[in-house]
């Protein structure tokens, strides 16, 4: 019983990147049900750290494009060039374009710095794939 624990353990870590801290003994079917992720502990947190410096009021990003991340409501607006979010389809959202960096490297985000980790990606593509909810 503990070899196959341990192997569980081993093919989660070789399937990819583990982000937080999961529960001992997890099981598949406890993996599979997605727990929601919510906009102001997830989602808002990462922008404060990563995005306002450019997308507030008075930064560049929001000179640039009209696109403010400092809000729900401004996530939500989009820029002056379209909205950023489609809820439930991260992969037509162009937030989610520009931070997986599927874009020409001057559109990349955030500008001239490292790339949002996997793990705040993923809790960003997952909040949209959930709705994208004020929550």
């Amino acid at each position: 019983m503990k070899n196959r624990h341990i192997f569980a353990i081993a093919a989660a870590i070789a399937a990819g990147p583990i982000c937080g801290l999961g529960a001992p003994g997890f099981t598949h079917a406890a993996m599979a049900a997605e727990p929601p992720t919510s906009f102001q502990e997830d989602v808002l947190p990462v922008f404060q750290v990563r995005c306002v410096s450019c997308h507030s009021q008075n930064g560049e990003g929001f000179k640039a494009s009209g696109l403010d991340l400092t809000t729900y409501q401004g996530v939500l607006a989009g820029t002056k060039f379209g909205p950023m979010v489609i809820p439930g389809d991260p992969d037509s959202s162009n937030l989610m374009r520009l931070l997986d960096w599927r874009v020409p490297p001057q559109l990349r985000m955030p500008h001239n710095k490292k790339q949002l980790s996997v793990c705040d990606r993923n809790s960003i593509r997952t909040w949209i794939r959930q709705g994208a909810k004020n929550n």
